[in-house]
Parts: structure tokens; C-alpha cells; sequence
């Protein structure tokens, strides 16, 4: 029998790292090729993760809840003798083969933590996830040493860093400090009584929370308002949904009238399809225009359709509807969420008019569409303004204001809603 290393694979271009969140097979376990074995959070989504080798899980290297690089090793497979496979020599070692897989900024934090003076005699590994927590709330690693491990020969795992740092916390007053990539323990005692409940956030809720408080702090938060008469696109919908349903075997709903109208005026606007890097703007050639999907749990997952302009409506009516059914049963890749230069978000869909939607990093902007509604509006005919009731709709326009002026960010939002106003209502199907 010979044994072959599984590594942790590449899933998604702009992906280095992953999270351990499940193993489905213990050792000892017979597994066959393509078999799932475990699941991985990344920070775009969480998929689980086949073995593209037969055999028997012999050994398991890292735990729940350890990230680990791309390319490093997570278990040992025994798999049958075969000259074309060139047998691995298990590492005693572990930090030393993530450090050759790992990225840049793992393999510097890494390196920076083992340099700091160690007296303890402490040769626990250490995940780069706890190693990272530690860095962030400046624990030494004298300190370190100190903190029970509950995970295998002893490891200290994420929990148990929070475990420690909410008991430190509750000894000593929180002072000021600048933001961290983690959700820290609430600065004042929350009073709670017998009634009330305590729900833990999820791994998705967390990473959503620092997101956005990290956009809040990056961005320069500003949000333009402009109605837009949607009537003509109402109209349209209403006459075509039944004979477009018929003739693609699925609906089509507001959201790819808002993309394309975007798309459009993007490229109009193209110093809206932009990032910031330091002091450096970078101009993106592509437009892909991401979409906020609520999923069944509460939380939000933006997937992204690449290359927005060049898609008829009927294209990109079939691109979210494809995205948000898979975003929906936990399907979509690390691909589907990366790259987006733009983002819309349908509010409307609570049955909310308008919002103050924050900006998703590293881009520099993001439209809310609020509900549609009757209104009576003034219009203007050869004979005179007349009073009519008409489809209204609030475009919620919230831009970075380091990069944007208000007249760049006014003056999109009305483009936008000038396309959507100009749909032709005799446009075929």
C-alpha cells in the first residue's frame, strides 16, 4: 500500500486560505475518488471538497476550525500500490509544510510571531488562524502559552481563543483601539435576563458584521436619491411574463431591468467601475455587476454576473436567475462571488421604498431599488400637464466619497433611472 498526500485545493481565483469546518469521514474510513470528505468556509462561500484519490483515510492533519493554506497538506490516503504514484513522507512538521504553501501575509505573520523571544519552552503548532487572533489582540506567546487547548495533542483552537479573550475582557476594561478582523466582546455589560435569548452568530453572520464595519471605516459614506417612473417596465413585464415563461421555462423579475440599466450607465460613467489601492485608482475594463441575494438563513451572499453589458435582458434575466437558485441551496462557487466592480441591492423586495446600502470593498459604490409603487404624478402631454397614476421606484445611490463627488455619484444614479425610464414598452420578447 502506499500513501499519498491530500492537499487543500484551489477553489476560486482570488483564494489562498480555507477554514476546516467539517470533516464527513473519520479515520479509517474507505473513501472513493470523488467522494466528498470535507467541508471549507472560505471567505466567499463554503463547499465541500472531494478526494481526487481511492482508498483509506488513514490520517487526519488539521482540525475543525484550523485554516490552512491552499496547497498545504490536510490528510494522508492509503491507496493501493501503483508505480505512477510517487509516495509522500508524512511531515512531523506541519507549520513547515503550510509555510511552503502558504501566502505571502501568512507565511510574514507566521514568521513575525516564531521571531518573537520565547522562554516558555512552548512547542505546541499553532494554526496562521490563531496565530492571527493573537497577533490582532496582541497576546505574546508567553501568554499564549498559557491558554488551555482543547483540540488534539493539546492545540488551542478559535474557540478557545475566544473562550480566553472574552474571560480577559471581563476582567480588565476595554480601551480604545483600532479595528480588528474580528468581532470583539462588547464594550459595556449587556444586561440580560431569564427571558431573554442568546443566539450565536454564524460563521457567515461574523463575517458579514466585520465587513461592514470595516466598509463603514474605509468608505466615506455618501448616498444620493433620485425617483425613477418604472411604468413602462411594468408595463412590459405584466404583458410578457406568461409568453416569456412559456418560451424559457422560467420568470423573469425586475432585477435584470436594474443590471442592465447599471451596465449602461457604467459605461457611461466609467470612473464608477473603479477600487482604491492606497493612494492609487484602479479602473476596471470589465463590468460585473454583483446582486444581493437574502438567503433562507437571514444572511446576504452577493454572486456576481461578469460582463453585464454584453448580455441582452433575456441573458442576464437567465444569469440571476441561475445565480440566485444556487445561492439558495448552497451551490454556488468561490468564482460566482469574485470579481465584482459594482453592486445592486433590492430592497424593494421587503417592501422597502429606499435604503442607505454600505459600499462592498474594495468597490467604491452600490445602488438600493426600493419597491415600486402607484402614485399620482404630474404629466406632460402636447395638451397640457395632465395628473395620471404612474409606477414610481426610489433609486438609492451610496458612493465612497474619497473617490466619488457628489456630482460624479448624482449624475449616474439619474442615468440609471433615465434607462430605466426610457425602456421601450414595444421592445419583443
Amino acid at each position: 500500500m502506499a500513501s499519498v498526500e491530500m492537499l487543500m485545493p484551489k477553489m476560486g481565483e482570488s483564494i489562498t486560505e480555507g477554514t476546516v469546518l467539517t470533516w464527513l469521514k473519520k479515520e479509517g474510513d474507505t473513501i472513493e475518488q470523488d467522494e466528498s470528505v470535507l467541508e471549507v468556509a472560505t471567505d466567499k462561500v463554503d463547499t465541500e471538497v472531494p478526494s481526487i484519490h481511492g482508498g483509506i483515510l488513514k490520517k487526519i492533519l488539521v482540525k475543525e476550525g484550523d485554516l490552512v493554506a491552499v496547497g498545504a497538506p490536510i490528510a494522508i490516503i492509503e491507496i493501493a500500490d501503483d508505480p505512477s504514484v510517487t509516495p509522500k513522507v508524512e511531515s512531523k512538521e506541519p507549520k513547515e509544510e503550510i509555510l511552503k504553501a502558504a501566502p505571502e501575509l501568512t507565511k510574514s505573520l507566521i514568521t513575525e510571531f516564531d521571531s518573537k523571544e520565547d522562554s516558555t519552552g512552548d512547542e505546541r503548532f499553532y494554526s496562521p488562524l490563531v496565530q492571527s487572533i493573537a497577533k490582532a489582540e496582541e497576546i505574546s506567546k508567553n501568554e499564549l502559552a498559557e491558554i488551555p487547548g482543547t483540540g488534539k495533542e493539546g492545540r488551542v483552537t478559535k474557540q478557545d481563543m475566544l473562550t480566553y479573550l472574552k474571560k480577559k475582557n471581563e476582567k480588565v476594561e476595554p480601551v480604545a483601539a483600532s479595528p480588528a478582523p474580528f468581532i470583539s466582546a462588547p464594550k459595556a455589560q449587556i444586561s440580560i435576563s431569564a427571558e431573554n435569548e442568546i443566539i450565536e452568530m454564524d460563521r457567515l453572520r461574523k463575517m458579514i458584521a466585520t465587513r461592514m464595519i470595516d466598509s463603514k471605516r474605509i468608505s466615506a459614506h455618501v448616498t444620493s436619491f433620485v425617483e425613477a417612473d418604472m411604468t413602462n417596465i411594468v408595463l412590459w413585464r405584466n404583458k410578457h411574463k406568461d409568453a416569456y415563461k412559456e418560451k424559457y421555462g422560467e420568470g423573469i423579475t425586475f432585477t435584470p431591468f436594474f443590471i442592465e440599466a447599471v451596465a449602461k450607465a457604467i459605461r457611461d460613467f466609467p470612473m464608477i467601475n473603479i477600487s482604491v489601492d492606497g493612494d492609487q485608482i484602479i479602473k476596471k475594463k470589465d463590468i460585473n455587476v454583483g446582486m444581493a441575494v437574502a438567503l433562507p438563513s437571514g444572511n446576504l451572499i452577493v454572486p456576481v454576473i461578469r460582463n453585464a453589458d454584453q448580455l441582452n435582458l433575456v441573458g442576464i434575466s437567465k444569469r440571476v436567475n441561475d445565480l440566485a437558485n444556487r445561492a439558495r441551496n448552497n451551490k454556488l462557487s468561490p468564482d460566482d462571488l469574485a470579481g465584482g466592480t459594482y453592486t445592486v441591492s433590492n430592497v424593494g423586495s421587503f417592501g422597502n421604498v429606499m435604503g442607505t446600502p454600505i459600499i462592498l470593498q474594495p468597490q467604491v459604490a452600490i445602488m438600493a431599488v426600493g419597491a415600486i409603487v402607484k402614485k399620482p404624478a404630474v404629466i406632460e402631454t402636447l395638451t397640457g400637464d395632465v395628473i395620471a397614476i404612474r409606477h414610481k421606484m426610489f433609486l438609492s445611490h451610496s458612493y465612497d466619497h474619497r473617490v466619488v463627488d457628489g456630482s460624479l455619484g448624482g449624475m449616474f444614479v439619474r442615468k440609471v433611472a433615465d434607462y430605466l425610464e426610457a425602456f421601450d414598452i414595444n421592445t419583443s420578447l
